[in-house]
């Protein structure tokens, strides 16, 4: 596998969990909703966390697999 570093799909995983991290940190509508803030966080965070873990561990069985552990996260 390559280096999930140079892979544009990562890059562009983490620019969406810095943006939601900052949407759900400035916006008032998320004040009194903690558990959907948190699970909004936690799934962006999610997406480049299994990009990143597919791509260093070694087979691409493995890398397949967490790949759409991450479009799940996506999903979510």
């Amino acid at each position: 596998m390559s280096n999930y570093e140079n892979l544009k799909v990562w890059h562009r995983a983490v620019e969406l969990a810095v943006s939601i991290y900052k949407l759900t940190g400035d916006n008032k509508f998320f004040v009194k909703d903690f558990g959907l803030k948190d699970q909004m966080r936690r799934a962006s965070v999610s997406i480049s966390s299994n990009i990143s873990e597919g791509d260093e561990l070694g087979t691409d069985k493995q890398a397949i697999r967490q790949f759409f552990i991450a479009k799940g996260s996506a999903a979510e």
